[in-house]
C-alpha cells in the first residue's frame, strides 16, 4: 500500500514538472527558445568562450602584450618561441625556458637557441610599458611579465621577427585589427542587406527591379580582381586608420548582396502575413511595419547569417593584407604579420612566424561553429 502511494506521489510530481516545463515553453519568447536550443550545442558554447577571449584582447591588447609591439632590436632577430609552462616542482609558478645567444663567427649575426636546463620565471599582473585602457585611465600592469624585471632575461612567447619585434605582442594588436575589421564590415553589410533587401521585397515593382539588377551585377563581378582594383586605388600616403576604414567599406560593399537576397525573399513571404496586414490596417507607417514587425520576425536568422559572414570578412582582410593590398605597415593585422613568412628562407629559419595563421584558423572555426549553432537553434522546423 505504501509503495503504491509513493508511486502515485512520484507520478504526480513528474506530471507537475512536465506541465510546468510545457507552460514555460508555451509562454517563452522566441529569443529564449533559441537560447535553450543553442546551449545544448557544447561546441558552440566553447566557441563563444573562445570568441569572448578574442574580443577581450580586442578591447585591451596592451594588457595582454608583453612588450611594445613596435620596439625593434637588431640583436634579437629571429628568437625562437619559448614554451609557456604553468607549474614547476613547487606548484603553480609560470616559467619559460631560458634563451641563449651566440654570435655566428661567419655572418657575425646573433643566433638564439632554447636552453631547457634553465628557467625564466614569470609573474602574473607584472609591470611593463604604460598604456591607456579604453582612453579612461593609464596603467602599466600586464597579464604576464618577467618575475625579475631587472635581470637580462628575455620573454618571447611567440618568438621575434627579422627586426627583433616581439611576435606575441604584435599578435595581440593584430587581433584587435583583424577581428574589428570583420565585425565592422559585417555590421555595415547587414545594414545594407536589410535596408536594400527590405525595400526590394516590401515595395516590389521598379524599385525591386533596380536593386535586384544591382545585386546580380555585383555578384557577377569576379571578387578577387575587384578587391585588387579597389584596394590598389587607395592612396599610398593614407594613414593606417584611413586604410582600415576603406577596407571595411570595400568588404561591406561586396558582402551585402547575399543577405540582401535572403531578406528580399523573407519580405516577399511576410508582407502577406496576417500580422503585417493587421499592422497596416491599424495605421502603422511602412517604416514601422518593416522595422517593428517584419525584421524582428526573422532577426535570429539574420544574426546566424551574420555570424557565418564574419569569418569570410576576416579571411578576406587577411588575404588582402598578406598580398600587400589591404592594411599596410605600420598598422598591424594578422595578414600583415603573415607577410613576414612569405619568404621561403625566412619560413625555414623561423617557422613561428606562421602562428598568426593558426589564430585565423581558430577564429574562423569558432565563428563557424557559433553560426551553425545559432542557425540550428533559430530553425523552427529543426526541433
Amino acid at each position: 500500500m505504501a509503495e503504491n502511494l509513493q508511486a502515485d506521489v512520484l507520478a504526480e510530481e513528474i506530471k507537475s514538472t512536465v506541465s510546468k516545463a510545457e507552460d514555460q515553453v508555451s509562454v517563452a519568447s522566441n529569443w529564449k527558445l533559441v537560447w535553450w536550443r543553442f546551449k545544448k550545442n557544447r561546441l558552440a558554447l566553447i566557441s563563444v568562450v573562445v570568441l569572448a577571449l578574442f574580443y577581450a584582447i580586442v578591447l585591451v591588447p596592451d594588457f595582454f602584450a608583453t612588450a611594445d609591439p613596435e620596439a625593434t632590436e637588431a640583436r634579437a632577430a629571429f628568437i625562437p618561441s619559448q614554451g609557456l609552462n604553468f607549474f614547476d616542482e613547487s606548484g603553480f609558478h609560470p616559467w619559460v625556458p631560458a634563451l641563449v645567444g651566440k654570435r655566428n663567427a661567419v655572418t657575425l649575426r646573433m643566433e638564439w637557441a632554447i636552453d631547457a636546463s634553465k628557467k625564466t620565471y614569470l609573474r602574473l599582473f607584472a609591470p611593463g610599458f604604460k598604456y591607456s585602457v579604453l582612453g579612461l585611465f593609464q596603467t602599466d600592469i600586464h597579464l604576464v611579465g618577467l618575475e625579475d624585471q631587472k635581470s637580462d632575461e628575455k620573454l618571447y612567447l611567440f618568438g621575434s621577427d627579422r627586426l627583433g619585434r616581439d611576435q606575441f605582442s604584435r599578435m595581440m594588436y593584430g587581433t584587435r585589427t583583424s577581428m574589428t575589421v570583420g565585425l565592422f564590415a559585417v555590421a555595415l553589410s547587414v545594414i545594407l542587406g536589410i535596408l536594400l533587401g527590405g525595400i526590394s521585397g516590401y515595395f516590389g515593382g521598379w524599385v525591386d527591379l533596380i536593386i535586384q539588377r544591382a545585386i546580380e551585377l555585383l555578384q557577377a563581378l569576379p571578387t578577387i580582381p575587384i578587391w585588387l582594383a579597389m584596394t590598389a586605388a587607395l592612396p599610398q600616403d593614407w594613414r593606417p586608420d584611413q586604410v582600415f576604414f576603406a577596407i571595411t567599406v570595400i568588404l561591406a560593399f561586396i558582402g551585402w548582396t547575399t543577405l540582401g537576397r535572403e531578406v528580399r525573399g523573407r519580405f516577399l513571404s511576410l508582407r502577406e502575413e496576417d500580422f503585417v496586414l493587421a499592422a497596416d490596417l491599424a495605421g502603422c507607417s511602412q517604416l514601422r511595419i518593416i522595422t517593428h514587425h517584419m525584421v524582428p520576425a526573422f532577426m535570429s536568422h539574420i544574426i546566424a547569417t551574420s555570424t557565418l559572414a564574419i569569418p569570410v570578412m576576416i579571411i578576406s582582410e587577411t588575404s588582402l593584407s598578406y598580398l600587400g593590398l589591404g592594411i599596410r605597415p605600420p598598422a598591424i593585422s594578422w595578414g600583415v604579420l603573415l607577410q613576414e613568412a612569405q619568404n621561403i628562407q625566412t619560413f625555414a629559419q623561423a617557422p613561428w612566424l606562421l602562428i598568426p595563421g593558426l589564430f585565423v584558423i581558430i577564429a574562423v572555426l569558432a565563428f563557424n561553429l557559433v553560426g551553425d549553432g545559432l542557425r540550428d537553434a533559430a530553425d523552427p522546423y529543426g526541433h
